[in-house]
């Protein structure tokens, strides 16, 4: 399973969102710190779930993180998030 999946998998199982991306962006860091051969390494996430609501933007962001779990996020790069309810 690729770190792509993995994080498509835990965000649907913790938040159930109405939309879910999960786009791997690292092609476009080629050369730049962080950057993986083979891409998996920098990550952008789109979010949509009622479980944010009523969330402040850092509230929501470490919701994502916990989730996520901390050994996969060491494992990646960057992560860019745009989380909504």
């Amino acid at each position: 399973m690729t770190r792509g999946e993995k994080i498509e998998k835990r965000l649907r199982d913790a938040f159930n969102p109405r939309v879910l991306e999960v786009v791997d962006e690292s092609e476009r860091h080629r050369g730049h710190a962080g950057y993986q051969e083979g891409g998996q390494s920098h990550y952008k996430v789109v979010i949509e779930s009622e479980a944010f609501a009523g969330l402040s933007r850092i509230a929501r962001h470490r919701a994502v993180h916990e989730a996520l779990g901390r050994e996969l996020v060491a494992e990646i790069h960057a992560l860019a998030l745009s989380v909504a309810d």
